[in-house]
């Protein structure tokens, strides 16, 4: 994948970029605030756009408003924001669009390192990756029709969140992909997702029935 990434802490730049070197990708633009990330996400357009939420000059969410103007711009721009700290409505402002090709990850996670590349690897697909402190918060303020699912269908709709594959929800819970797939289909007939030949859409659509839910 082509990326750029976005981060005023320059360890964390050059940890980025030797991370996603060394795991075949190619970081095309690295820089430290939110105008130069709009102006590399744009003028690169790459697979991927990494960005962290608090930069320069208040340190605030500088980042989460340069990713929101790359989409208005490049509605189809893929990209992965990373927060220090599980703010539920900074996850809830980069999914209130389109949620196709969005991530919000905590910068823990990226120590986790097979698992963050393959939470990019998804994200750059068009898939929706949600950290799981972010998506524990959300179950815990849910409302209807949330609220109708039964613990194992939220167990799975958590793991989906987080941007697993039935294999990889089937590993966790250890059961069958076959049950997995049960489960899946009872979560969106509950949430009201009617029947569609793009499964990656449903799934899409269920995890942000979950960020809406809490708003």
């Amino acid at each position: 994948m082509r990326v750029v990434v976005a981060d005023d802490s320059a360890l964390l730049r050059e940890g980025l970029q030797l991370l996603l070197g060394e795991a075949g990708h190619e970081v095309v633009s690295a820089v430290r605030d939110g105008p130069s990330y709009v102006e590399a996400m744009l003028r690169e357009r790459p697979d991927i756009g990494i960005v962290d939420v608090r930069m320069p000059p208040s340190h605030t969410d500088e980042g989460l408003r340069a990713a929101l103007e790359v989409r208005r711009s490049w509605p189809e721009a893929r990209m992965m924001v990373l927060s220090q700290y599980v703010v539920v409505p900074y996850a809830q402002d980069l999914f209130a669009g389109d949620p196709s090709g969005a991530g919000y990850l905590l910068k823990d996670r990226v120590s986790e390192i097979d698992e963050f590349l393959e939470a990019l690897e998804t994200v750059a697909d068009g898939g929706t990756v949600l950290d799981p402190a972010v998506v524990r918060g959300l179950m815990d303020r849910r409302r209807d029709p949330l609220a109708g699912l039964t613990p194992r269908e939220r167990e799975v709709l958590t793991l989906m969140a987080e941007g697993r594959s039935n294999t990889s929800i089937a590993e966790a819970l250890v059961v069958t992909v076959g049950a997995v797939e049960k489960h899946t289909q009872r979560i969106f007939a509950k949430l009201g997702l009617p029947p569609d030949d793009d499964a990656r859409h449903r799934r899409v659509a269920a995890v942000v029935r979950l960020l809406r839910s809490s708003g």
